[in-house]
């Protein structure tokens, strides 16, 4: 008798995937094509989109930008963040490598590899302070993760994000290089700028998350809400990219064109930061004694950034036609398929966990 041969974890992967969130980013290319050949046949774009602004950026971006962060933070259960308290380990583990050694990895990483590009270097280390309450929850559900602790964990780092990024950009951006003898973002920045970035394109769709879930789970239900209404609305925040990417690109266009390969030099330190912070995560967890499932919510939740809302900030503070807002777009066209990459390892290291002794791995 013959039985169907085993499915591949790589193929359960895939099929748990959403078209959209499957093929993002191929739309992501399309996107920045797209945005290309409006830049380079359609006059007058700048000035169409200059035409009304909020602060410094112009309307249609920021409508981009709100739509973006909103489905995402609509989907944190804001109501569990005691139940991580129960496990300091996974705690203190997350506040350290998200806010002590992510940032500084990126610091480090932007000066080796970009020291020539200070545009750049300043969009990557925006980056690196923007920690991820997006798409990590897919990563982690496909990883078979902890997903009360991953939901925990990203409400944790919506709030801190509020608190501290302004102090952050100040200290990364201003402090430490004149510390270490090296140059310091120019006299333009702001870190009132930073701060007031977040405060709108993080603070605004934070409360409309926050008031969306409460008042739909108190009319409706939690299974009404997470099951019928987070799937209308979770399209949202790939338009908003997509659109933003767009029109960064039919801005940046002349800029891209000219020197191809800034992007991927862009490229390197993102990969190279994806990958470090996945394996010291993974490594930590497993030296905690963590366990396969809260191991691997810490790591993706440590590795991945919030790419929404380093976009904002760059734009808002730099300016939608700046290389630190470039810097940012680069992001998700990295991030998505490498964290994809890091869901097949993750899922392998557990079956190298619950392998028989003598099994072949």
């Amino acid at each position: 008798m013959t039985t169907a041969p085993p499915t591949r974890p790589e193929s359960a992967v895939v099929a748990r995937l959403s078209v959209l969130d499957r093929f993002l980013p191929i739309w992501i290319v399309v996107a920045m094509v797209v945005g290309l050949v409006l830049g380079r046949t359609v006059p007058g774009v700048d000035d169409a989109l200059a035409a009304v602004e909020v602060g410094s950026v112009s309307l249609p971006i920021a409508v981009g930008l709100l739509l973006m962060m909103y489905p995402v933070l609509a989907k944190v259960r804001y109501t569990e963040t005691s139940r991580i308290t129960g496990d300091r380990r996974l705690l203190v583990a997350s506040l350290v490598l998200n806010w002590l050694v992510g940032p500084a990895l990126m610091f480090v990483l932007a000066w080796l590899l970009l020291p020539d590009l200070p545009e750049y270097r300043t969009g990557l280390i925006i980056v690196g302070l923007a920690r991820c309450i997006a798409m990590v929850l897919i990563w982690n559900d496909l990883a078979c993760g902890d997903r009360e602790a991953a939901a925990v964990l990203v409400a944790i780092n919506s709030v801190f994000q509020v608190v501290a990024f302004g102090a952050l950009g100040w200290f990364y951006l201003q402090v430490l290089p004149g510390w270490l003898g090296l140059s310091t973002t120019s006299a333009e920045f702001s870190v009132g700028a930073i701060v007031t970035s977040v405060l709108v394109f993080l603070g605004i769709p934070l409360a409309a998350g926050f008031l969306t879930r409460t008042l739909g789970e108190r009319a409706r239900g939690r299974d009404w809400y997470e099951g019928t209404f987070l799937p209308r609305i979770a399209p949202l925040a790939l338009y908003g990219l997509l659109f933003t990417i767009v029109v960064l690109f039919a801005l940046q266009g002349d800029a891209i064109t000219s020197r191809p390969l800034d992007v991927v030099r862009i490229a390197l330190p993102l990969l190279s930061y994806f990958l470090v912070m996945f394996g010291v995560s993974w490594v930590a967890g497993s030296r905690l004694g963590l366990g396969y499932e809260k191991t691997a919510t810490l790591s993706f939740t440590a590795a991945g950034n919030n790419f929404e809302l380093a976009i904002a900030v760059a734009i808002g503070t730099f300016g939608v036609t700046s290389g630190q807002a470039l810097a940012g777009v680069v992001g998700p066209l990295i991030e998505v398929p490498v964290l994809v990459g890091l869901v097949y390892v993750a899922l392998w290291l557990r079956g190298r966990r619950t392998a028989p002794a003598g099994a072949s791995a």
